[in-house]
């Protein structure tokens, strides 16, 4: 029994020792330097969630993976960093999927006029199965879909006057994004809309080449607006998620250990993000009030106005759809509207 005891010991020996190496292997980590472009300010809430991510995947690659952010639209507006992500030369960036519905038009339900009662709405649905439905979609187009954080609710504002009615709203030149849905969402208020890349956009109210825009807060506050724009009337037609997104081309060259530590990166921002934007719009108003804009509320019967309004809009987008993923769409809204 000793003999067999002492023949044993060795062998259980190698045995753990083999194990422990292979509990302690190193993780499959690559020295990489990438480039991670966002048009909005560093300090607006859309730098904040960027520069959490980047902090959360410098730790968890031990500082292999540097990321570097390029702030205020220094590489290109949203398309056309969103083209060269496709391409390759860009690695990551943070922008609403409503830039993308020109390349995947299912993107476009999220953008439905006066869809989301509250963000505790849009969270469930965003974070839940429809969210990863619509990034489902990416990676046939060159893109991969990490997740959604926040920019906010949009808001019309302008240098000419409040807009507490419907009829305010008509003849304003108002700038939005390059999205047909926002176009006709803006015309059929009785707006003139202008589409234009997001770092035109400050010369261009200063200019008087459009009278407003449409923004949550605090891309107003971020982009210093109130110094180009008097009124800010809260009307909130269209909430816009943020998503991080990463090229596919590059995406697939990363091992299946560092898609673990971007995955993870990607809910550390988003929670620390969606806090600090809600936060943000709190203390914007207060700046854009303090730097001398007005600010009003709209009394809910103008937005529904509003909304009855923008219906035919809505109706034509979700027609170009397949029906499935309208009727799902709705029903998690359905599901979804008594959260708070």
């Amino acid at each position: 029994m000793q003999v067999f005891k002492r023949i044993l010991s060795p062998i259980a020996l190698v045995t753990a020792l083999v194990f422990a190496a292979s509990a302690g292997q190193a993780a499959d980590i690559k020295e990489r330097s990438l480039k991670f472009p966002i048009v909005n300010a560093i300090d607006h809430p859309q730098g904040l969630g960027v520069q959490k991510f980047i902090e959360v995947v410098d730790k968890k690659s031990g500082g292999k993976i540097k990321i570097k952010v390029f702030p205020n639209g220094t590489l290109g507006g949203e398309q056309q960093v969103a083209s060269a992500m496709q391409g390759g030369t860009i690695e990551l960036s943070a922008m609403s999927p409503a830039q993308i519905v020109g390349t995947i038009k299912e993107f476009v339900v999220l953008d439905f006029p006066f869809s989301f009662a509250n963000v505790a709405q849009a969270d469930a649905v965003l974070d839940g199965p429809f969210g990863q439905k619509l990034m489902d979609y990416m990676p046939a187009k060159g893109w991969v879909g990490l997740g959604f954080m926040e920019q906010g609710y949009r808001s019309i504002s302008n240098s000419k006057r409040p807009i507490n009615k419907l009829e305010d709203i008509k003849g304003l030149k108002i700038r939005t994004i390059s999205n047909p849905l926002y176009v006709d969402m803006l015309n059929t208020l009785g707006a003139n809309a202008v589409a234009m890349p997001f770092p035109e956009l400050y010369t261009a109210l200063e200019m008087k080449t459009v009278d407003g825009q449409e923004n949550p807060e605090t891309s107003v506050d971020s982009s210093k607006f109130y110094e180009v724009q008097k009124y800010f009337s809260a009307d909130r037609h269209i909430y816009n998620p943020q998503m991080i997104m990463a090229s596919k081309k590059f995406w697939d060259t990363l091992s299946a250990d560092e898609k673990s530590i971007f995955q993870e990166a990607m809910v550390e921002a988003r929670n620390v993000q969606r806090k600090a934007a809600r936060a943000m719009t709190d203390k914007s108003r207060k700046v854009l009030i303090e730097h001398g804009m007005l600010l009003n509320e709209i009394a809910p019967a103008e937005l529904q106005r509003m909304k009855d309004a923008v219906k035919p809009v809505t109706d034509k987008y979700a027609a170009q759809l397949d029906p499935a993923l309208v009727k799902a769409f709705y029903a998690e809204l359905d599901r979804t509207k008594n959260l708070k």
